[in-house]
């Protein structure tokens, strides 16, 4: 094995590397929770502007606030990547047998696609992890943006969980967070108080283009969703990682529940969005390419 920048009883990474490079160099089994949010293949390029708002105080900014106060309008960086492969699968599929080597016998993947490619990555996890190592399909709806005309709006993205070993994983429901029952009336008033435990739908909004987990990476997911990733399949101390990391909210969310992390990606906004959201959790590496 080549010489790795991250040790067991090592700091929290961040580490600017193309993943194919990067995990061949770490260990057999020695992450808990893998949370992988790779490309959709769109066919697109993505991108997202950083906006932020600056009082103005001779009150002739650009948009006007609470209690009638102005606000300048400052443009910050603007991140982009291409979304779109001439071979997508032969670009996932290994990076795919590395999450299952990676896998404690305890762990479990999660793999966050779109109904592009869900159907197909499904049939290869089952020849990579077995199929008896499906867990479930978690879909992620959310009511937000345009909506098409001539079909079907699609307002969901698909979660394909697989465990490393169906008599081993880690699963503890007591940890994740609870909903409100729809139909509050029909339960007594203890299980009204106490919440109901999510099912494989999940209703979480996007990240709020105005609130404090904005970051101004395209394609960032919410921490809430991912809270409730690591609740369940992680323990304080375990180890997750994410090697298609982008904004770093598996970062972001296993720093605060006391969890381990590192975090992969290669392109350079990426670095520099988790270097300023994660600096103080963690060190920024890189990996030579192979």
């Amino acid at each position: 094995m080549t010489e790795t920048v991250w040790a067991p009883d090592g700091s929290n990474l961040v580490v600017h590397a193309d993943n194919a490079d990067f995990l061949p160099t770490l260990p057999d089994g020695a992450f808990t929770l893998i949370y992988v949010d790779p490309p959709f293949n769109t066919g697109r390029a993505q991108q997202r502007q950083e906006t932020r708002m600056v009082l103005n105080a001779g009150g002739d900014g650009d948009r006007v606030g609470f209690k009638g106060r102005s606000y300048d309008t400052i443009k910050g960086a603007l991140h982009r990547y291409d979304d779109a492969f001439s071979d997508y699968w032969s670009f996932l599929e290994p990076r795919l047998v590395e999450a299952w080597r990676l896998l404690a016998d305890d762990g479990t993947l999660y793999l966050h696609l779109d109904y592009r490619e869900v159907h197909y990555a499904k049939v290869m996890l089952d020849a990579i992890f077995g199929r008896e190592c499906f867990l479930n399909e978690i879909i992620w709806a959310y009511d937000y943006g345009a909506r098409a005309k001539n079909r079907w709006p699609t307002k969901h993205d698909n979660i394909l969980v697989y465990v490393k070993n169906p008599a081993k994983y880690h699963f503890n429901s007591a940890e994740v967070d609870r909903e409100p029952y729809m139909a509050p009336g029909l339960v007594t008033p203890a299980k009204r108080e106490l919440g109901k435990l999510p099912t494989d739908v999940w209703w979480h909004t996007i990240v709020s283009p105005t609130g404090k987990e904005k970051t101004g990476y395209p394609t960032q997911k919410p921490e809430g969703l991912v809270r409730r990733v690591v609740a369940a399949s992680s323990r304080p101390g375990d180890w997750c990682l994410d090697f298609f990391a982008g904004s770093g909210t598996l970062g972001a969310v296993a720093a605060k529940m006391g969890r381990r992390f590192v975090c992969v990606d290669q392109n350079q906004p990426a670095i520099d969005v988790m270097a300023k959201r994660l600096g103080a959790h963690a060190e920024i590496a890189s990996c030579p390419p192979a």
